[in-house]
C-alpha cells in the first residue's frame, strides 16, 4: 500500500491545493458544528437554572407573603354603630340624626364613588353606602395643602368617597352603612382599618352593587 506521502506526491499542485482547501473547510465546519452545539447546551442550562431562579424567587415572595386580614377581626376603637336604619328611597331631603350620615332614606340615585373637593349631597352618599362604599369626610378648615393630599393618596381606587363637609365633630370621620368612627387626622391608622374592615362589606343592604353609572356631585376630580 502507498503510503500518504506518496500520494500527495502523485498529486498536481493544483490538486494539492484544492485538497487542502478541502481539508480546512471540513475542519472549519467541525469546529462550527462543535459551538453551535455547545452554545445549545449552554443555553438549555442557562434556561434551566433561570427557571430554578424563578422558582426560588416565587418561593420566597409566596412563602414571606402577609396572610390577608380577616375583616373580622379587625377592632377599631371609639366606632359608633347606628341600629335599625331604614334603607327607603325618598324624593325629598333628609334630617339624618348622626353628622356625617352613616345610613338612612335616601335618593334613589347613588353617587358615583370617588375623590371630590367640594360638599356631596347626603342623600346620594348614603345610597353608595348601602351598596358597600366608604365615605370618607374631612373638615376642609383643618385639613388641607399637604395634609389633604396624603388622605387623598390613602383612598382605594373605587367604592371610597372621599369629600370635605363642614362642621365635622373630627378632622376627618369615616362611615359605612350604620357605622363610624371619628378620627384624629389624616394619619390616623384606624381609617385604614375601617376601610379594610367596611369597604364592600357584606353587612351592606346592597353589597356588590354598583358604585358608579349613576350621578356625580360637583368638583368630582378622579
Amino acid at each position: 500500500m502507498a503510503d500518504d506521502t506518496s500520494s500527495t506526491n502523485d498529486l498536481t499542485i493544483k490538486q494539492q491545493r484544492e485538497k487542502r482547501r478541502a481539508e480546512k473547510v471540513a475542519a472549519l465546519k467541525a469546529k462550527q458544528a462543535a459551538e453551535k452545539r455547545n452554545r445549545r447546551l449552554g443555553l438549555a442550562g442557562a434556561i434551566v437554572g433561570g427557571v430554578a431562579v424563578v422558582a426560588i424567587v416565587v418561593g420566597i415572595v409566596v412563602t414571606s407573603a402577609t396572610p390577608p386580614v380577616d375583616p373580622a377581626t379587625i377592632e377599631i376603637e371609639g366606632l359608633e354603630t347606628f341600629e335599625g336604619l331604614e334603607a327607603v328611597h325618598v324624593d325629598t331631603p333628609v334630617n339624618y340624626t348622626m353628622t356625617p350620615p352613616a345610613g338612612g332614606p335616601h335618593n334613589p340615585a347613588w353617587l358615583n364613588c370617588g375623590i371630590y373637593e367640594q360638599p356631596v349631597p347626603a342623600e346620594n352618599a348614603v345610597h353608595s353606602l348601602e351598596h358597600g362604599a366608604v365615605w370618607v369626610t374631612y373638615d376642609p378648615a383643618q385639613v388641607s395643602g399637604a395634609d389633604l393630599d396624603a388622605l387623598r393618596s390613602q383612598m382605594p381606587r373605587s367604592y371610597i368617597i372621599l369629600s370635605p363637609f363642614d362642621g365635622l365633630p373630627a378632622p376627618v370621620v369615616a362611615s359605612a352603612w350604620g357605622v363610624q368612627v371619628a378620627l384624629d387626622g389624616v394619619d390616623d391608622p384606624r381609617l385604614g382599618d375601617f376601610i379594610i374592615k367596611y369597604r364592600q362589606s357584606p353587612d351592606a343592604p346592597e353589597p356588590g352593587a354598583l358604585c358608579s353609572q349613576a350621578v356625580d356631585g360637583p368638583g368630582k376630580i378622579s
